[in-house]
């Protein structure tokens, strides 16, 4: 009886996974995300971080590209860093669905073993990436904000933790690929370079159309959603505004401007503006020509947002906000002072009307 016990309390306990060989794992491979043969702009950013890690292992790099019609995207990622490209061009990758894409995934990377996976931390990544981990022999580290690789070809995959207040760096030592996703935003993306030789190597989909148990029937896109990633323009604000209805003065200057209105974490927490318009480590990364951070202090968890963009102007009364420190431009004062004059400034510029209220915030 006494077996019979320890063998119930056994069964259910974690088999260790065995030791494997991964001796001949190599390269870096990026998984490219498309929508109707157009590429989001987070894999060509992660092909550009890929060929920084590469030339410091002198190692490949591969990009993995998926869809129907899509050849064209196959040459772009050589333009723009990728050694080889492994394409898929098959109907029943159309449109993204989980189970098709994954395997697909799944059949590259185990016949062709990268050492490194990384994939853009968007909703399609996300799911995508998790699926591939899942059915793999290693782990997945999420919403990377920096990425690097040592001389044992270890990736250091980091990202926010404890309550954003800090970055955790996670590797992956024992198992191949090791495997990241990375927001975007966050890297640069080379520039196209059609003079670029690669190899395209064609690969075939595992499944038919029969096989997949969904169905994609329609898209409905949120037109009312604010996509900050897009705008080469961002006016945001924070808990200097003082109410809500701050933003109204803001959103004019953004109009003026040809802009988008951001905002930092607190003000979202207190309901002044949407989570979509936040700026940070927990909303968006940004890398706009020009960004006014306006009443917003520059906590660390704000600043790892927005501290690449190319322009930055702080708006803040407290000469000594830490914002100011990452800004290329300063000016202290009251911002329902300040900000109409650079309306006025602006509108006179573009031969935009001005109301001369404006300043009454």
């Amino acid at each position: 009886m006494a077996e019979q016990q320890n063998d119930k309390r056994g069964a259910g306990k974690v088999q260790p996974v065995p030791e494997q060989d991964f001796s001949d794992y190599a390269g870096l491979m990026v998984i490219v995300e498309q929508r109707a043969g157009v590429a989001k702009k987070v894999s060509w950013q992660l092909l550009g971080e890929a060929k920084r890690m590469a030339d410091k292992i002198n190692a490949p790099v591969y990009a993995l590209v998926m869809g129907h019609n899509v050849r064209h995207l196959a040459d772009e990622a050589i333009s723009r860093g990728a050694d080889k490209v492994y394409l898929c061009d098959s109907p029943v990758l159309e449109q993204y669905r989980t189970r098709p894409y994954s395997r697909v995934s799944l059949d590259v990377i185990r016949t062709y073993k990268p050492e490194i996976v990384l994939v853009g931390a968007t909703y399609t990544g996300r799911d995508l990436a998790g699926a591939i981990a899942t059915h793999l022999p290693t782990g997945l580290t999420a919403d990377c904000t920096q990425l690097d690789v040592d001389e044992n070809r270890v990736l250091h995959a980091s990202r926010p933790a404890f309550s954003e207040k800090m970055l955790a760096t996670i590797l992956c030592k024992q198992y191949k690929p090791q495997m990241a996703t990375a927001r975007p935003g966050v890297f640069l993306e080379l520039a196209a370079d059609s003079t670029r030789k690669g190899e395209v190597v064609s690969v075939s989909s595992p499944m038919s159309e029969a096989e997949v148990v969904t169905e994609v029937l329609d898209f409905l896109e949120l037109t009312d959603r604010i996509n900050m990633e897009d705008h080469e323009v961002i006016v945001a604000g924070g808990k200097g505004l003082g109410n809500a209805e701050g933003f109204k003065l803001l959103q004019e200057l953004a109009d003026a401007l040809g802009g988008v209105v951001g905002a930092s974490r607190a003000v979202v927490d207190m309901k002044w503006i949407d989570h979509d318009h936040q700026v940070g480590q927990t909303g968006s990364t940004v890398r706009a020509k020009l960004y006014f951070a306006i009443g917003i202090s520059g906590a660390v968890q704000h600043v790892v947002g927005m501290q690449n963009c190319d322009v930055i102007v702080a708006i803040n009364n407290d000469p000594e906000a830490p914002i100011f420190k990452v800004s290329h431009y300063g000016i202290v004062g009251d911002l329902y002072n300040v900000v109409p004059a650079i309306i006025k400034a602006v509108k006179e510029k573009r031969g935009l009307p001005f109301a001369a209220n404006t300043a009454n915030g």
